[in-house]
C-alpha cells in the first residue's frame, strides 16, 4: 500500500527543519504592524468590526497561512516560476487596459468573476522575481555595462508604462524605482545611474507639462503649496497635516480622533491611515510602528545578506525595496513631503491585492532564509 509523501517519515523531518529555519521574528513583527492596523481600522470606523478591521485580520490570517507554506517552497521552484509570474502578471495588466473596471476616474481593476483584483500590485512581486532570475545569469561585467541591459530596462517599462496609463502615477514610480535600485544592486555602473539621474531630471518636467492629467499635475505641484487650493488639490494634504499635527505627543486617543471621526480626513482606512493614527495614538504611537518597519527591513536586509545564491540576494533585496519604498512614499505623501499619489502603507492600509502580494514578498523571503544553501543553476 503506497504512503503518501506528506507521511514518510523522512519527509515529515524534512518539514520540521524548514519549518523551524523560518525567521519567526520577522513573523511577530508583520503580525504586530497588521495588529495595529486592525486597531486603528476599528477606531476609525466608530468602534467597528466592519467594514475594514474583520476583514483586515480574517485576509492576514490566511494569508500568514499560506505564507508560512510557501517558505517552505524550494527557492529553485520560485526560480522556474520567476518569469511565468511576471508573464501572467503582465498580461493581467493589459487585460485591465481592455477590460478593467474603472472608479473614479481609474482603470486599475479587473473582475475575474466574483474577485476584483488588482494587477499593478501583483507585478511587483512579478517584477522581482523576474529581474533576480535575469541578473542570476548574467555575467558581473555585463551587470555594470552592456547592450543586454536592455533587457532589465524593458522588463521594467513595459509595467511601469502600463500603470501609468490607468492612470496611477505612484505604483508606476515605485515600480521603476524597484526595478532601478535592483540594478544597481546587481552592479549597475554608477556613471550609467548618474546619466539616467540627470536624465530623469530634464524628463519629469517635460512629462508632468505634456503627459500628465490636469488633476496630476494639480496633484504633483500643490503639495508644494497646498494653500494655493485649500478646498481642491491641496484638500489632502491640509487635513492630513491637521490630523498629524493635533496628535501631539500621546494623541486624543481612540476614537477620538476628530479628522477621521467625522470625515475630512479622505481615503482614511487606505493612503491616510497613518494620518489617522497620528490624530489618535500621537507621536510616540507613529515612532513605534516605524520602528516596527525599520527592524522588517533589517531582518529581511539580513536574509538577503545571507543568502548563497545570487537570485536568493537580489529577490530578498527587492522585496525589501518595494516595501521600505512603500512606507518611504507613504509617509512623505502623508506629511505633505511629497505629491499624493496613491500609495498605501504596507499592512497598515485595508486593502486586499496589497496584502496579498505583500505577504506573497514575504513569503519569498522566508524560502530565501530557509533555503539560504540551495544551489540555483544558472539559465
Amino acid at each position: 500500500m503506497t504512503v503518501s509523501a506528506i507521511s514518510r517519515p523522512g519527509e515529515r523531518d524534512r518539514l520540521i527543519v524548514k519549518l523551524g529555519q523560518i525567521d519567526w521574528t520577522l513573523c511577530l513583527l508583520l503580525t504586530a504592524i497588521t495588529g495595529i492596523g486592525a486597531v486603528m481600522l476599528y477606531s476609525i470606523a466608530g468602534a467597528s468590526w466592519s467594514p475594514w478591521a474583520a476583514r483586515h485580520l480574517i485576509l492576514y490570517g490566511v494569508c500568514f497561512a499560506a505564507m508560512i507554506v510557501l517558505a517552505t517552497v524550494d527557492l529553485r521552484v520560485w526560480f522556474a516560476l520567476a518569469y511565468p509570474i511576471y508573464g501572467v502578471a503582465l498580461l493581467m495588466l493589459l487585460a485591465v487596459a481592455v477590460v478593467g473596471h474603472s472608479t473614479m476616474g481609474a482603470q486599475r481593476w479587473l473582475d475575474i468573476g466574483p474577485i476584483r483584483i488588482q494587477p499593478s500590485e501583483i507585478i511587483k512581486v512579478g517584477l522581482v522575481l523576474a529581474l533576480a532570475r535575469f541578473y542570476h545569469a548574467l555575467p558581473a561585467d555585463r551587470a555594470r555595462w552592456s547592450w543586454w541591459l536592455l533587457i532589465p530596462a524593458a522588463l521594467i517599462g513595459a509595467p511601469a508604462a502600463l500603470v501609468a496609463h490607468q492612470p496611477d502615477l505612484g505604483t508606476a514610480v515605485l515600480i521603476a524605482a524597484t526595478g532601478g535600485l535592483m540594478m544597481v544592486l546587481a552592479g549597475l555602473s554608477l556613471r550609467v545611474v548618474g546619466g539616467a539621474l540627470a536624465f530623469v531630471a530634464v524628463a519629469v518636467p517635460l512629462a508632468a507639462k505634456f503627459l500628465l492629467k490636469p488633476y496630476q499635475n494639480a496633484r504633483l505641484f500643490t503639495f508644494l503649496n497646498p494653500e494655493a487650493d485649500r478646498s481642491g488639490a491641496g484638500y489632502h494634504i491640509i487635513q492630513s497635516e491637521i490630523a498629524l499635527g493635533s496628535g501631539g505627543l500621546l494623541g486624543k486617543g481612540l476614537g477620538l480622533g476628530t479628522q477621521s471621526q467625522l470625515n475630512f480626513l479622505p481615503e482614511k482606512s487606505t493612503d491616510f491611515i497613518f494620518s489617522s493614527m497620528a490624530e489618535e495614538l500621537g507621536f510616540l504611537g507613529c515612532a513605534t510602528v516605524l520602528l516596527l518597519y525599520g527592524a522588517v527591513i533589517f531582518v529581511t536586509l539580513r536574509t538577503a545578506a545571507i543568502a548563497y545564491s545570487h537570485f536568493g540576494r537580489l529577490a530578498a533585496s527587492g522585496v525589501t525595496i518595494t516595501f521600505a519604498l512603500c512606507v518611504l512614499i507613504n509617509g512623505a505623501m502623508v506629511m505633505g513631503l511629497a505629491p499624493v499619489v496613491g500609495v498605501p502603507m504596507p499592512l497598515l492600509s485595508f486593502g486586499g491585492t496589497v496584502m496579498i502580494t505583500m505577504m506573497a514578498g514575504f513569503a519569498l523571503v522566508l524560502s530565501v532564509r530557509v533555503h539560504r544553501y540551495s544551489e540555483v543553476t544558472r539559465g
